[in-house]
C-alpha cells in the first residue's frame, strides 16, 4: 500500500520544489557524516524545528534502513503499531518500508502489532521523511508509533528491536521522534529540557523516564526516546552528543510560550 502524506501543506510545503528549498534551508552541507546507532529528532512544523532536524540528518551517515519510532498523537490504531509493507509518499518522493526487518521486529516482540490505521494521520514520523529523502533515495524505513509508555513496555520494545537489528546483516539505525517541553516560558522549557537531555546524553533510559515523570516534563516522545536508548545500549552504544537545541521562541520571537526541540546522536 502507499501511505499518502497527511500533513503536507501544514507541517511543510506541499509542492516538491517548495519542500526541496525548505529542506535545503535547514541542512548543513559542511557537516561531517558519522555512523550512529540512534538519534533523537523533533517533529514540529519545519519552520520551527527544521533547523534542529536538519542538523541531525546532516550529520548522520544514512544506513540501509531507519527504524522510525514516534508518539501516537491521534489515538488511532493499536497501542504500539508497526507497518510492515508498502511505501510512504511525500511531495519529493517515496520511501519504501523494509518488510524483512519489520517482520523480524514483530516476531521479536509480544507488544508490537501490525496496524496501518495508527500511521494514517500521524505527523511525528512523516516530517522526518523530507530530510531522509534529501540525503538518500535508497534508505528504507520501519515506522512504529507508540501510545503505551510504561518503563517496562519501553524496555521490552527496545530490547526486541535491538535483537531484530542484531539478526540483520545490513546497516540499521533508530530515530526517536520527539519534541521537548510544550507551552511553557523559554527559561522554564530550557531548564526542564536540560534535565532530560542530560539523561539522554548519559545513555540512561531509566533516568530519563523518571526525570520526565517526576518533573512533569511535557516531552511527547518520552516512550520512543526511552525505547531508542534501551535498544542502543543493547547494541553497544557508548556515547551521545547534543547536536542542536532551540525553542520555537528562537523562530517566532515569542519567548513566553514555547516548545523545545533537541537533536541528539547516539553512537
Amino acid at each position: 500500500m502507499k501511505r499518502r502524506p497527511a500533513v503536507a501543506g501544514q507541517f511543510y510545503l506541499a509542492s516538491a520544489s517548495g519542500l526541496l528549498r525548505e529542506v535545503q534551508r535547514y541542512v548543513e552541507a559542511s557537516a561531517i557524516k558519522e555512523e550512529v546507532i540512534g538519534a533523537v529528532s523533533p517533529h514540529a512544523g519545519l519552520m520551527y524545528s527544521g533547523a534542529v532536524a536538519g542538523a541531525i540528518y546532516s550529520r548522520i551517515k544514512l544506513p540501509h534502513t531507519i527504524i522510525l519510532i514516534g508518539p501516537n498523537h491521534t489515538g488511532m490504531g493499536r497501542a504500539i503499531s508497526i507497518m510492515t509493507h508498502g511505501e510512504w509518499e511525500i511531495p519529493t518522493g517515496t520511501v519504501k518500508i523494509d518488510s524483512t526487518l519489520a517482520k523480524k521486529i514483530i516476531y521479536s516482540s509480544r507488544l508490537i502489532e501490525e496496524d496501518n490505521i495508527a500511521h494514517s494521520m500521524e505527523h511525528s514520523l512523516e516530517v522526518q521523511l523530507p530530510f531522509i529523502l534529501y540525503f538518500s533515495r535508497d534508505t528504507m524505513i520501519v515506522p512504529i508509533t507508540m501510545m503505551l509508555d510504561s518503563l517496562d513496555t519501553c524496555r521490552e520494545v527496545g530490547l526486541s528491536i535491538a535483537d531484530a537489528i542484531k539478526d540483520t546483516e545490513y546497516s540499521v539505525i533508530i530515530v526517536a521522534s520527539s519534541d521537548m517541553t510544550h507551552y511553557e516560558s523559554d527559561s522554564q522549557a530550557r531548564a526542564k529540557d536540560r534535565k532530560a537531555i542530560d539523561k539522554i546524553l548519559g545513555l540512561d533510559p531509566e533516568g530519563l523516564y523518571k526525570i520526565v515523570t517526576r518533573e512533569k516534563i511535557s516531552m511527547c516522545g518520552i516512550a520512543p526516546t526511552t525505547v531508542m536508548l534501551y535498544a542502543a545500549k543493547h547494541l553497544g552504544a557508548k556515547d551521545a552528543q547534543l547536536v542542536k537545541y532551540m525553542t520555537s521562541g528562537d523562530v517566532s520571537g515569542d519567548y513566553s510560550y514555547v516548545v523545545g526541540y533537541a537533536g541528539i546522536i547516539v553512537k
